[in-house]
């Protein structure tokens, strides 16, 4: 399982034009991609990366502030670029397999109490950000 992590003052998902998902203060957005592989395990570590790394303002975590957390499920973490010009796919988990696991970590995140927005898994999705630091930082468990 891999996250890209972005500390942010504000965040939003759209889904064509309209905002399925938005976190109104600092927090993070993680948009979070799965592998074949992936399971409970990776699942709980990287609930608990997301809760407790400290990349939030004076080093503090979603946990420490009450931070909330937009999720994006973002399968094209698992490009594959080494051959030629055309991204291969193949190493991301196909939806049957990751959708239930991003649902796992969101699940995961709220048990903890952190307040989660999310995207919609499969659709097109724009998303907004305003990166604060701008920190940004690749999370693989």
């Amino acid at each position: 399982m891999r996250a890209v992590l972005q500390r942010v003052t504000t965040a939003s998902v759209s889904v064509a034009g309209e905002v399925v998902g938005a976190i109104e203060r600092p927090g993070l957005l993680a948009l979070v991609g799965v592998t074949h592989s992936d399971g409970p395990v990776e699942v709980a570590a990287m609930v608990r990366k997301i809760s407790e790394l400290r990349i939030l303002r004076e080093e503090r975590s979603v946990l420490d502030d009450a931070a909330p957390v937009l999720v994006v499920s973002q399968f094209t973490l698992y490009a594959d670029l080494r051959k030629g010009r055309r991204p291969s796919w193949s190493n991301a988990a196909p939806g049957s397999v990751a959708e239930p696991l991003v649902e796992a970590v969101v699940d995961g995140l709220r048990e903890l109490g952190v307040e989660v927005a999310t995207g919609r898994f499969g659709a097109m999705m724009e998303v907004q950000l305003v990166n604060d630091g701008p920190v940004t930082v690749v999370v693989d468990v």
